[in-house]
């Protein structure tokens, strides 16, 4: 089987496909692990409201759309959605997304889902006497949150929290199928160009296997630590 096997391929295309292809699906997997952590964490506090509307509505969210597979997602933001803005403002012509913006958007929507339940879990391991106690020293609902709750439960879903970032950074891979220029997207750019699909996709998957499992080996030190300190 290698006896036909061109490294030569990868040795010449492999700067290309770290330093550019790479690089660009770890910004977008940072870049929505921000935008997902900071609005799974509102969703978290809306499930968890006393304001029964309130919390339907987040529940409603983030059940519907992890029922919808991820690629769909992108295939209607990235199509529909320039149309829909064009008919709520009333113009003529679809609005320019774009698509960098579209896959972005789409991922911090829908990781948010699943940081959502991440955090409401983490908010839930909280003693309430804690949050009673802030209440008593007269402090309110978003001081007991931003100071007593939060940073526990972030502390305590860290490891779950990275756990998910390496699931979402392989997600990133599916904007191949709006063309952005990814790890997956050049890699397979090189492979039809070149004819060499097997050294070219065999690399992308040693490439993702190494660093998914230094990064999941690294959250289970890490977990580790946060359990013994506990």
């Amino acid at each position: 089987m290698f006896a036909a096997f061109d490294f030569d391929v990868i040795a010449r295309t492999w700067q290309t496909l770290i330093f550019q292809g790479l690089a660009f699906t770890v910004q977008v997997t940072v870049l929505a692990m921000v935008g997902g952590v900071i609005l799974g964490t509102l969703l978290a506090m809306m499930r968890l409201s006393s304001i029964r509307p309130l919390s339907w509505l987040a529940a409603g969210y983030v059940n519907g759309l992890r029922a919808i597979p991820l690629v769909l997602v992108i295939f209607w933001f990235y199509f529909l959605v320039p149309y829909i803005g064009a008919w709520i403002i009333g113009s003529p012509n679809p609005i320019k997304v774009g698509a960098f913006t579209s896959a972005l958007v789409t991922f911090i929507l829908f990781e948010a889902c699943y940081y959502c339940e991440i955090m409401r879990a983490g908010i839930q391991s909280i003693p309430a006497g804690q949050a009673n106690a802030g209440y008593a020293l007269g402090m309110t609902y978003g001081q007991v949150m931003a100071q007593v709750v939060l940073p526990q439960a972030f502390r305590n879903m860290t490891p779950v929290l990275l756990t998910q970032t390496i699931v979402l950074f392989q997600d990133v891979s599916l904007v191949y199928i709006i063309s952005l220029p990814d790890f997956v997207t050049l890699a397979s750019k090189v492979a039809q160009r070149d004819g060499r699909l097997i050294e070219m996709y065999l690399f992308v998957a040693v490439v993702y296997f190494a660093l998914c499992m230094l990064l999941s080996l690294w959250v289970k030190r890490l977990q580790a630590r946060i359990a013994i300190v506990r």
